[in-house]
């Protein structure tokens, strides 16, 4: 069997990727840098660089498959060239590289973020995989990096390359390593670090259902086609609620007006540019707040079999890893949902 290669193995989504990968008996091999660490996995390490072409063709030399669920995932950059440089210049680089290697199959992770919301009265306010999109529509430098890198993918895929496209929503569970922004609301939850929220939503879904439908897209995706891996629609406050009931903690209940959340992320990434120190609220994070991502997942139930769990395994879940790593707390006995 030829090795597969997966990209981003050592953060959330690559993980639970590389983990449901090799336990489906594929032989593994991740790409990382020197530094990074992907516990409990046993899987061939190599590594290399986005950056860097000539360390991807090493890694994907001899692979028949590939994942590439790398990015530079701030939203908030002292140089934003540096989420280009990986976002876009790397995924151009994993592309390249994977074709002269002649892969049989290219899984690009893009974001939801790549895809355009309607307002309230079109569509149920439901954003989907066949509204056109542009790059007007990003706000901020991640989001814009990623819409360029997912043009990219779709280039790759126009000329005859096997790319299949996935646009996660907001993933949460367990090894969140870092964690990811999604992953810190749930965290600042925990600690008491959420006192107020703002009015709007996001669509939660278990990273374990996103790494399946990685391999479903992978299996069963049309190439060049772009599939929304989520499940479902909640409000802020309601994500909060549901955090307290599994908790005991209290949820907030003050809710901020728009312009003041908008103020607070001006003056803190103000204070960012001078001191270096990413801010607490970013004000791209606050502008992306403005619009609800929400969004349906119904082409990849339909097409890939993609069938997602609650959303609240996803936050029970989350809430165990980080009791158990960043609070010494053992497990609730609330934890643990379907596997994938």
């Amino acid at each position: 069997m030829k090795p597969t290669l997966v990209t981003g193995a050592s953060g959330f989504v690559g993980w639970h990727v590389a983990r449901l990968l090799a336990e489906r008996g594929h032989k593994v091999r991740a790409l990382v840098r020197s530094a990074s660490v992907i516990p409990e996995l046993d899987v061939e390490r190599v590594t290399g660089d986005l950056r860097d072409p000539a360390s991807l063709e090493r890694a994907v030399a001899g692979c028949g498959l590939v994942f590439h669920v790398a990015a530079d995932y701030r939203l908030w950059s002292k140089n934003p060239a540096e989420l280009y440089d990986s976002n876009v210049g790397g995924t151009r680089n994993m592309l390249t590289a994977a074709r002269a290697a002649g892969v049989e199959r290219f899984v690009y992770t893009s974001t939801v973020g790549c895809i355009d919301i309607p307002p309230a009265g079109v569509n149920g306010g439901l954003g989907d995989e066949a509204r056109p999109v542009s790059a007007a529509t990003m706000a901020g430098d991640y989001k814009l990096s990623k819409f360029q890198a997912e043009q990219v993918a779709l280039e790759f895929a126009a000329s005859g390359f096997p790319v299949v496209i996935v646009n996660p929503t907001a993933p949460m569970g367990d090894h969140d390593f870092k964690p990811t922004p999604t992953g810190q609301i749930v965290l600042d939850f925990l600690t008491g670090q959420i006192p107020a929220f703002i009015d709007t939503g996001l669509n939660v879904v278990h990273v374990a259902d996103v790494a399946a439908g990685h391999l479903a897209a992978c299996e069963r995706g049309r190439i060049g086609e772009r599939y929304i891996l989520g499940s479902e629609n909640l409000t802020l406050s309601q994500i909060l609620r549901e955090l307290a009931s599994l908790t005991g903690r209290k949820a907030p209940t003050v809710e901020l007006p728009y312009f003041v959340a908008w103020t607070a992320g001006v003056v803190t990434t103000a204070l960012a540019r001078l001191t270096g120190i990413p801010p607490r609220a970013p004000l791209e994070a606050v502008r992306m707040a403005k619009k609800k991502m929400w969004v349906t997942h119904e082409k990849a139930a339909r097409e890939l079999g993609y069938s997602p769990r609650p959303a609240r395994a996803a936050l029970a879940d989350a809430v165990a890893y980080f009791e158990q790593t960043r609070l010494n707390q053992p497990p609730p006995a609330h934890a643990g949902g379907r596997s994938a």
